[in-house]
C-alpha cells in the first residue's frame, strides 16, 4: 500500500519514515530535534511529516523494541484518516534516568492498519457473563 507523505520539514533533514526492509511491519520514525525526557515524564515529539491515510486505515507510532527494553515507550494515540497535520510521537520514560534524544534518532515505528468504525447503539445486556471483572472466569 502506498501512503502519501506530507512534508513538515522531514524531507529537508532526511528524517522521513522508512521501513528497514520488506518484512518490517513498521517504518522507523526519527525525532526532528533534540529532546530530553525526564524519568517518569512524557514528551510530545514532532516528527516533521504528516500522512494522508485512506478511509478505513489508521496509523500508530509504536515503540521500538530496543527502547522499550530500556523503559522508553511510545504511547498509541491513533492517527485518524482525516488528520493531515504533523504527526507526533508521544514518548514516556519509565526508566530511572533522563532519556536524551538526538535529532534524527529513531524513536518509534509508524504502523498503518485497518480499523472497524463501530457504531454504538443503546441496548440491553444480552450476555450471562455480567459485570464481573478481572479473573472472574478463573485464573
Amino acid at each position: 500500500m502506498k501512503i502519501k507523505l506530507i512534508d513538515y520539514g522531514a524531507a529537508e533533514t532526511g528524517y522521513l519514515p522508512k521501513r528497514a526492509d520488506y518484512s518490517s511491519v513498521g517504518a522507523d520514525v526519527r525525532a526532528s530535534r533534540a529532546y530530553t525526557v525526564p524519568p517518569g515524564k512524557t514528551a510530545v515529539l514532532g516528527l516533521g511529516f504528516g500522512i494522508q491515510l485512506p478511509d478505513g486505515m489508521a496509523g500508530y507510532v509504536f515503540p521500538r523494541s530496543s527502547l522499550a527494553a530500556k523503559g522508553v515507550v511510545c504511547q498509541l494515540p491513533p492517527i485518524d484518516p482525516g488528520y493531515t497535520g504533523e504527526i507526533h510521537a508521544v514518548v514516556t520514560n519509565h526508566g530511572p534516568e533522563p532519556f536524551v534524544i538526538a535529532p534524527g534518532q529513531r524513536i518509534g515505528q509508524l504502523v498503518v492498519m485497518p480499523y472497524i468504525g463501530a457504531e454504538f447503539i443503546a441496548g440491553k445486556l444480552e450476555s450471562r457473563r455480567g459485570a464481573r471483572a478481572f479473573g472472574s472466569t478463573g485464573e
